[in-house]
């Protein structure tokens, strides 16, 4: 009989165990799940962080500080005597693109710049000049953008030549983490997918893009596939895990199909957490690959193929705490949509797919004297859900044999009335899963997928469906519409204002375009 989905007791729980870490835009997260899938009830920790962000495109966290929240979280989740040695791996997610630049003796020089860092925004434009961009984007999977490793690491190079020429590795957080923890920075496929320097198809780091970068494949760590841990000695203050596999570090994206259920390419996940996406897993590389998406190579025979959205839930926080709502916000959600709402580019922290634009902020457009705080939220609700469209909209070719929109993540279980809007922007079926945690869920399966490959997974456990409602349809397709022109408008006047000279006074540069009604 297949268990449910639910929390189990540790004496009810099937063995192999395993420890799950996610680590976040806002939390380091982790939990005992049995063979099954399920989370072991009290078996569960959470930490909380923030990335430390600033108006010039600053965003970082400091790696020694998540060392330590994991640290707290094993110390919570493997300490219950009660384990004895029944836990068989520890496998850990984090956020994709992440990027720190290491020692010879594993210490960190820079602190990790997330995949929210824009202040590489010049070294990309300068790269599209010397790069065929689109040659790029086929090998990697890829676009020239400040999520990504080769601009960062040109910016670097010209802000900081001292760091750039003293470190000896460039880590994601999760290397450095496993580093500190095991003495290996166990670097997954997907995680070195998402630096942009792996070719899709071959596995290994593009010699074009490190020469670009000024930096030789020695200092990156080479990819693992996500099945094979490794045996390290388990340090002594966890003697729970004596006997566990550590399993290379892969990316949330990765991850959240999996634990939303999207194992094949009939289902499309949208992922709502403090950033998004759009992806469906692929067996191979995506051919054709739309230029405004990415296709990560995830393991030896997958790939992941969509495109990541930076503000979906850090839109709702700015929302929430901004605008000073009232904390019942679902009737704003549910309400009818309505010509008065404020059309919104809801770009916090730039765009990435499909348009790619690192330097992108947001834009209001249509507001009166009488917009009132929850029509602005509206608008940007609306907003986010146009960005997930615009991804829909050229993955399709691609992979046009999804038949299931899953939905999981904060967003949609903090606020499920969204999914429909969603749903009416999409012109789809939008389906909750309602699992908290699908991240850490999809993380523990990969690892069981090694360690128990015959033992029957719980299902994931799903809410409502929300179906497009057809009254609404003529709404949003004239918002996509506007949206789209604004959208061009907007990246116009970014272009105008890259090309003007460096010492041009305040006014040379065009001012932020007001769009009108």
């Amino acid at each position: 009989m297949t268990p449910s989905d639910t929390d189990v007791t540790l004496d009810a729980a099937l063995d192999p165990l395993v420890v799950a870490l996610d680590i976040g835009s806002t939390a380091t997260r982790g939990g005992v799940h049995d063979a099954s899938g399920r989370r072991v009830h009290g078996l569960q920790h959470k930490v909380g962080h923030a990335f430390t962000v600033a108006p010039d495109g600053t965003s970082v966290i400091d790696p020694e500080q998540v060392t330590a929240e994991v640290g707290e979280v094993l110390d919570a989740v493997a300490g219950d005597r009660r384990l004895g040695t029944r836990i068989a791996g520890v496998a850990m997610d984090t956020f994709a693109a992440s990027l720190i630049g290491v020692d010879a003796a594993g210490r960190a020089l820079t602190p990790c710049l997330t995949y929210a860092d824009s202040r590489s925004a010049d070294a990309v434009a300068a790269l599209r000049e010397e790069l065929d961009e689109h040659a790029v984007q086929q090998r990697t999977g890829t676009r020239l953008h400040t999520s990504y490793h080769v601009p960062r690491l040109r910016w670097l190079a010209a802000t900081q030549p001292r760091v750039f020429a003293e470190a000896a590795s460039w880590w994601s957080l999760g290397e450095f983490i496993w580093a500190r923890l095991i003495g290996q920075p166990l670097a997954g496929t997907s995680t070195m997918a998402w630096t942009g320097l792996l070719d899709r198809r071959t596995g290994e780091l593009d010699a074009e893009l490190l020469s670009a970068a000024g930096v030789g494949a020695e200092r990156f760590s080479g990819p693992r596939d996500p099945a094979q841990p490794a045996s390290p000695q388990a340090p002594a203050r966890w003697p729970a895990l004596a006997r566990a596999g550590w399993f290379p570090v892969i990316t949330d994206g990765f991850a959240s199909n999996i634990g939303a259920g999207a194992l094949d390419a009939t289902v499309l996940t949208a992922a709502t957490a403090t950033s998004g996406a759009l992806r469906v897993l692929l067996e191979g590389a995506a051919d054709p690959l739309p230029f405004g998406l990415w296709n990560y190579r995830v393991s030896k025979d997958r790939t992941l193929l969509g495109g990541a959205i930076n503000d979906v839930g850090r839109a709702v926080s700015w929302a929430q705490s901004t605008l000073r709502l009232s904390p019942a916000i679902a009737p704003v959600l549910s309400a009818p949509p309505s010509d008065a709402t404020p059309l919104v580019l809801p770009y916090l922290t730039g765009e990435r797919a499909p348009g790619w634009v690192g330097g992108a902020r947001a834009v209001f457009g249509g507001v009166s004297a009488a917009t009132d705080a929850d029509a602005l939220f509206r608008g940007i609700v609306e907003g986010v859900a146009m960005t997930y469209a615009r991804v829909a909209d050229e993955l399709h070719p691609a992979a046009p044999q999804i038949v299931e929109v899953a939905a999981a993540g904060r967003v949609s279980n903090d606020q499920p009335e969204w999914l429909q809007i969603l749903a009416d922007v999409l012109g789809q079926p939008v389906t909750h899963v309602t699992r908290r945690r699908a991240t850490q869920r999809g993380t523990a399966l990969l690892a069981l997928d090694a360690l128990a490959p015959d033992e029957p997974r719980a299902p994931r456990a799903t809410g409502a469906t929300y179906e497009p409602r057809a009254e609404h349809a003529g709404y949003y397709e004239e918002r996509r519409r506007r949206f789209a022109e604004a959208y061009e408008r907007f990246v116009a006047v970014q272009r105008e204002d890259r090309r003007q000279p460096a010492d041009a006074g305040p006014d040379a540069a065009a001012s932020p375009w007001v769009m009108r009604r």
